[in-house]
């Protein structure tokens, strides 16, 4: 597949504090691309390289097909972003604030501004002055902004920061129509839930490293699990721990559930069974970003890791 943005080897440091280590990662162009990973773990700075804020210690980033390294004037043109809270002028109304910023951006038109307060769903509230908006508003504004000038590629950074559950639905189905329009999105949050919902593939950042990279649902699929129950839980488990594809084991109500492939399930009962400890009880598992999320980073908890590195998130 053609990719819109490339990293290799990119890394951050700030002092003793590596915020992204050697990162290399392909976004296919025409997809909704999810950055998960919780704070702290190098999504926003990963943004700021990859648009030129940031300056990278080592490595490179490439935007459609060509190092942004020479070439940011042109490929940047080509880009909407919002990073982290998006800045309006306070007592201008939204309709104001984005023919400002349509006066200013490269490719951007002052015509533009009303059918995109309509797509954005802010049609009836464009002459209501910014600081009278909800979150919900302020960041539906934010990714008016981002689309000014038709951008091939959009960048938006936790833009459900905030919002209530009907608000985050909202967000999820605009991004939806973005990339039915053909664009490109990336989408970076601590959401895992969110990020299943509305991102066709993903990439799972952890400490400013790389832990997994996909496609979401063959990722899922590869992670499965079964749920099973044998003559001797206690011997299964410790045989299940012992083979190399079975990712990890647990306990739940007098069960165990095994993570890998589901379609390998049925090596379980022979080798079980070759030992003499029969499945009773076998059931494949729906497993969830969430869980996989777990498993490929050794079962950490996000509120830990959220509590760790203080440059970029």
């Amino acid at each position: 597949m053609e990719a819109v943005l490339e990293t290799q080897g990119l890394t951050k440091r700030y002092g003793n504090v590596t915020a992204v280590d050697d990162l290399s990662l392909s976004v296919p162009k025409g997809q909704v691309f999810g950055l998960l990973g919780p704070n702290g773990s190098g999504k926003t700075t990963t943004l700021g390289m990859a648009l030129g804020l940031v300056a990278p210690t080592a490595g490179r980033v490439r935007l459609f097909g060509q190092d942004l390294k020479g070439h940011a004037q042109a490929l940047l043109k080509r880009i909407g972003a919002i990073i982290e809270t998006p800045a309006f002028y306070p007592y201008l109304t939204g309709r104001q604030n984005l023919q400002y910023f349509a006066g200013i951006a490269p490719n951007a038109r002052r015509e533009e501004v009303d059918p995109l307060l309509e797509q954005v769903g802010l049609a009836g509230r464009g002459g209501h002055k910014f600081a009278t908006y909800s979150q919900g508003m302020k960041q539906r504004l934010g990714i008016a902004y981002a689309l000014l000038g038709r951008p091939e590629l959009v960048l938006l950074d936790e833009p459900t920061n905030g919002l209530d559950p009907a608000g985050m639905a909202e967000v999820r189905g605009l991004i939806r129509e973005l990339n039915k329009d053909g664009r490109t999105v990336i989408l970076s949050s601590h959401l895992l839930h969110e990020v299943e919902l509305v991102c066709d593939s993903v990439a799972i950042l952890s400490k400013g490293k790389l832990i997994a990279s996909g496609n979401v649902h063959e990722l899922l699929r590869q992670q499965g699990a079964v749920r099973l129950k044998t003559t001797d839980n206690a011997r299964a488990e410790a045989m299940l721990r012992r083979m190399e594809w079975v990712a990890g084991v647990r306990r739940e109500d007098g069960h165990l559930v095994a993570s890998g492939p589901t379609e390998r399930s049925w090596e379980l009962t022979r080798q079980l069974a070759q030992s003499e400890v029969y499945v009773t009880e076998m059931a494949p598992l729906q497993v969830s970003l969430e869980r996989y999320f777990l498993e490929v980073t050794g079962g950490e908890s996000q509120a830990a890791q959220a509590q760790e590195a203080q440059h970029g998130s």
